[in-house]
């Protein structure tokens, strides 16, 4: 069989791109004056090749005539392939130089031409800095360090250690030459402690001196007393005055006892309303037709008290003609506290329900709020109107917002919702005051089993304070001018209580001594419209006028000569 008759591999598709990259015309010419060997057979990789033909594209550096060095094959019939080639100089191309001979030797590799070598590093540990970090400058992103420790670092790290010494040597500090439990990097300087001196002032002194500089300022129309813990000052133990009240009740849960702006006193006595005034001692009595008095408040404006009766209805007196001007009724049980916000009057009834009552209005109720199970026997708004504090026979104490949803007519449900409900008394709670010269303090008072004055904070329900007194608590009072608290207290002392504020020391223990105050327990307090003195009713049937803080007329003329002394000061 002819070679023509042996069947021919079909030929496979070329993996490769059939995209050729374009010669440049340099190239082009060089390889036209090339001599190409031709090849005999399509199959050259199965064939031996015995003479390169002008039309052979390998390797420019191959002879034409080159001989074939590869040993044909010793099996009978194989094919031997063509041997490797073998360099040969180019005739007609570019000439080749002794130089480039020897780097084809050594099997260094070029690139670039013939004159461009690679740099190759020749120990795997040197390291070859670029031009704007010379080798005589520190890395400015490395922190600096001892000259000792920088010489143990660069000596180790220029040792080549196999991997199983180097996993060794860095469990043990001393192979890296650092010396044991010196501190590498810290501070250049530790910063001065509270009692250190420097120029004779330490650091506690400047703190002092530079006080001033950081404090808060406070608005001139407001005044904020300094606290009095530790501060001895005379206390008097005996009352500047003392009135007689016949048929005064002996009753916990009652209020029969007010001061109005004016200057002007009201007392309930048993079914009657005693207004005394200050300024002149004259005095007038109104007669109610109730059984008994339970409860008496004074207008924000002085012109009008408000009377709350055993019945469960509330009364409205002009001052001015001594008459009564309206009758208010709907409560279901005695009305035992009374509280003002401009022209809405709240009432705290013996079925534990408040009521707002609008006294232009000829259907008086606008809201009812119910959260107390018991008598509400202490019943307070703050200054602002913002909020309203309520103290029952239930041991809670509860407070609203005035802001918060429950309606503004009586066809609207009512409120149960106090922003804050607090059940931390053990019994009846009556005493409930706000202070006057900071709104959110609310103090609250309990009964014979608790004898705990809280002082709350209204924006965030919590409890900031606490104290345990001796005995049963009947009203509290801020003074305007000092930080204190005063307590009147029943069961079994009878006495009157100062406490500085935020320490809740006790300022007066003299005071505290039994039947000190009154014979029988303090039920009723009242403070003047300057803050200076409190008037005290007692199952006795005796008022009683104590002289314990200053004025707030003198309290403001001095804050304001301080301030202007300090201005001038500064200035």
């Amino acid at each position: 069989m002819s070679q023509n008759d042996v069947p021919r591999t079909p030929t496979r598709p070329s993996g490769r791109s059939l995209q050729r990259t374009p010669l440049s015309p340099s190239i082009y010419t060089g390889l036209n004056n090339v001599s190409l060997t031709s090849t005999t057979d399509a199959r050259s990789h199965r064939k031996a090749r015995s003479v390169a033909g002008p039309a052979d594209l390998s390797n420019p550096f191959l002879a034409p005539n080159s001989g074939i060095s590869r040993v044909s094959s010793s099996r009978p019939g194989s094919k031997s392939r063509n041997g490797s080639p073998i360099k040969r100089t180019l005739s007609n191309g570019t000439p080749l130089n002794e130089e480039f001979k020897k780097q084809a030797k050594s099997g260094i590799s070029s690139k670039g031409g013939l004159d461009f070598k690679l740099d190759y590093v020749q120990m795997d540990y040197e390291v070859k800095r670029s031009r704007s970090t010379p080798g005589s400058q520190r890395d400015r992103f490395i922190t600096a360090t001892s000259s000792n420790a920088e010489g143990a670092l660069s000596s180790s790290a220029l040792t080549a250690y196999s991997l199983a010494s180097a996993a060794t040597d860095r469990e043990n500090p001393a192979t890296t030459g650092l010396p044991i439990g010196k501190r590498i990097l810290g501070y250049h300087e530790q910063p001065p402690t509270a009692g250190s001196t420097k120029g004779g002032i330490n650091l506690g002194m400047q703190r002092e001196y530079a006080k001033p500089l950081f404090a808060r300022s406070v608005s001139s129309s407001a005044t904020i007393p300094t606290a009095t813990a530790n501060v001895k000052r005379t206390i008097p133990k005996v009352p500047e005055r003392v009135l007689d009240a016949p048929a005064m009740v002996d009753d916990y849960y009652l209020n029969l006892l007010d001061w109005s702006v004016t200057g002007k006193l009201a007392v309930a006595l048993e079914g009657s309303v005693f207004i005394w005034d200050s300024d002149t001692g004259s005095g007038a009595s109104s007669e109610g037709g109730s059984n008994y008095v339970a409860s008496v408040k004074w207008s924000q404006d002085g012109a009008y008290v408000s009377v709350g009766t055993g019945e469960g209805c509330m009364e409205l007196w002009d001052v001015q003609s001594m008459k009564r001007l309206r009758k208010m009724t709907g409560h279901q049980g005695q009305v035992s506290s009374l509280s003002w916000n401009q022209h809405i009057l709240s009432s705290g009834c013996g079925d534990g329900s408040i009521w707002h009552s609008d006294v232009r209005a000829g259907r008086h109720k606008v809201q009812e709020l119910l959260c107390h199970t018991g008598e509400v026997c202490g019943l307070t708004w703050r200054s602002d109107g913002e909020y309203l504090a309520s103290g029952a026979n239930d041991n809670v104490v509860c407070i609203w917002d005035s802001k918060m949803p429950g309606g503004s007519s009586p066809d609207n449900a009512p409120n149960t919702s106090p922003k804050w409900v607090k059940r931390n008394h053990t019994a009846a709670v009556k005493a409930v005051a706000w202070s006057p010269w900071s709104p959110n303090l609310l103090a609250s008072g309990g009964g014979t089993n608790d004898a705990t004055i809280n002082v709350w904070n209204a924006a965030t329900g919590a409890r900031v304070h606490s104290v345990k007194t001796p005995s049963q608590i009947t009203s509290l009072i801020w003074s305007p001018t000092k930080k204190e608290i005063m307590s009147t207290h029943g069961y079994p002392t009878n006495a009157i209580m100062l406490h500085a504020y935020p320490s809740m020391d006790r300022v007066s223990p003299s005071l505290l001594k039994s039947g000190t105050a009154h014979d029988q327990r303090v039920l009723y307090t009242a403070l003047s419209p300057e803050g200076d003195v409190v008037v005290t009713g007692a199952g006795d049937e005796a008022l009683k006028f104590w002289r314990l803080w200053e004025s707030v007329s003198s309290f403001n003329k001095k804050e304001k000569s301080r301030k202007a002394a300090e201005n001038g000061v500064r200035a």
